[in-house]
């Protein structure tokens, strides 16, 4: 009676295991330690076996239709597509019981990794026959098999592929712009807001600017200006476009006969102001300047260098002297009268240097002798008594000896020498502390012409 009950249970245990597939483990059969009554003939001495999705091979000892009796020993295989969890051979002991149990699991493959920027779906899990299908998100394309199926022996065909980025990022830039520059300028400052560009993959893009920098000087003519952009792939993509900055000029000013032309910024660009300068023995006649205006007309009308005309009748020194107010220098030169040495000798020197002179924008005036004799001069014309007179008090110069005073074109006392001085040491005097850098510059160029 026990032993019946015992076998009841074994079948049923062994019954349900053969028929479970949720299961990956399994136990073998302890021997139990009683000694049943041996007989090997009995046909059912074990329980028959059986396999889910396998098949079983036995050998009896009694022959081939003895598929359980004492000793008999069964082969275990799996289905394709299966796989052996268990004992491959198992016999029947004396126990009544097999020697161990088996179990065939449907094959699978290991699950596969997600790939980055990508993803996949499969046909059926990751089991035998199954086929996963890669895709890639926008902006990205897959590189490598876009599946992979999952094969028999339980191993994934063909390698995992990449989501590369190969979408370029797109940038627009400004549109080109146009801007005049401001009066007395050669240059404009142009602004504009950066472009920002934008990528399927990536949020964070690294925009160059190549060219100058929004918000500076642009320089006259056509500057391009370019953008280009590259996304985490270094996929790359590019903008222009052009910055030009009109200066409004004027034709060109020509300067006058016998004058010069002093002109700021560039000479003929709209603001720029010319101004009218005349050669030594030349005075101006109309407007001292003209302005290039936006019309690209010049304002104001021509002017005139004509020679220059003193008058020497006047009756005061201040009517003298406003003549030569900011056009000429003055050089008096007193004596007691026209045999003295020094008088002659300087007056001599002063001859040879007469071109010197001019180009230095100084005019000379002689005061000789002692009343009622005493005479003045600039050149050939004579000053009046009152003139001379008040030139003496004015600069206090005296009568009895040889003098020289050097006045600047305000008519202020610069410098008196009190002996003969020759032309290079004069000049000397002159070009180091009279003369502004554009007379400086114009006496460079005219220098040969007095040699």
């Amino acid at each position: 009676m026990l032993l019946s009950r015992f076998v009841a249970v074994f079948l049923l245990y062994f019954t349900a295991a053969s028929g479970t597939t949720g299961y990956d483990s399994y136990n073998d059969f302890v021997e139990e330690h009683y000694a049943p009554q041996l007989d090997y003939k009995n046909p059912h001495w074990c329980h028959s076996p059986g396999l889910t999705n396998g098949e079983v091979t036995c050998h009896s000892p009694q022959g081939g239709a003895h598929r359980s009796t004492l000793g008999t020993r069964c082969e275990m295989s799996c289905d394709q597509g299966y796989r052996l969890l268990g004992k491959s051979s198992i016999q029947c002991l004396a126990s009544r019981r097999w020697s161990g149990t088996a179990y065939c699991r449907r094959m699978r493959c290991h699950v596969l990794p997600l790939i980055p920027h990508g993803r996949y779906t499969c046909t059926n899990g990751f089991m035998v026959d199954s086929r996963c299908d890669f895709t890639c998100d926008p902006g990205y394309r897959i590189e490598g098999q876009h599946s992979r199926t999952c094969e028999r022996k339980g191993s994934w065909s063909g390698a995992q592929p990449d989501c590369q980025d190969t979408d370029p990022p797109k940038i627009k830039c400004p549109p080109s712009r146009l801007k005049v520059a401001e009066p007395g300028k050669l240059t404009a400052m142009v602004t504009w807001d950066p472009p920002t560009a934008t990528d399927t993959a990536d949020k964070s893009l690294d925009v160059i600017l190549v060219g100058q920098e929004p918000g500076t000087d642009f320089k006259e003519g056509a500057s391009i200006i370019r953008y280009k952009v590259y996304d985490q792939a270094r996929n790359r993509a590019a903008c222009k476009f052009i910055v030009r900055v009109e200066v409004r000029r004027c034709s060109d000013l020509p300067p006058p006969l016998h004058g010069y032309l002093t002109c700021s910024s560039d000479g003929n660009n709209y603001g720029a102001t010319c101004e009218y300068q005349c050669e030594g023995g030349y005075e101006r006649r109309g407007l001292s300047s003209r302005v290039c205006q936006f019309n690209r007309n010049w304002g104001g009308d021509p002017v005139e260098c004509v020679p220059m005309e003193i008058k020497s009748d006047v009756k005061t020194v201040s009517a003298l002297l406003d003549q030569f107010y900011e056009k000429r220098r003055l050089l008096i030169m007193s004596a007691p009268n026209i045999s003295d040495p020094d008088y002659q000798l300087q007056n001599i020197m002063i001859q040879k240097s007469d071109c010197g002179l001019d180009l230095r924008h100084v005019s000379v005036i002689e005061l000789l002798g002692s009343p009622p004799r005493e005479t003045g001069r600039i050149k050939e014309s004579l000053l009046s008594d009152e003139v001379i007179e008040g030139l003496r008090q004015a600069f206090r110069i005296s009568r009895y000896y040889f003098s020289m005073l050097l006045l600047d074109k305000l008519g202020m006392d610069r410098e008196r020498f009190i002996t003969p001085m020759a032309s290079d040491e004069l000049f000397s005097y002159i070009d180091s502390f009279l003369l502004d850098e554009e007379e400086r510059e114009r006496l460079e160029l005219h220098r040969d012409f007095c040699d």
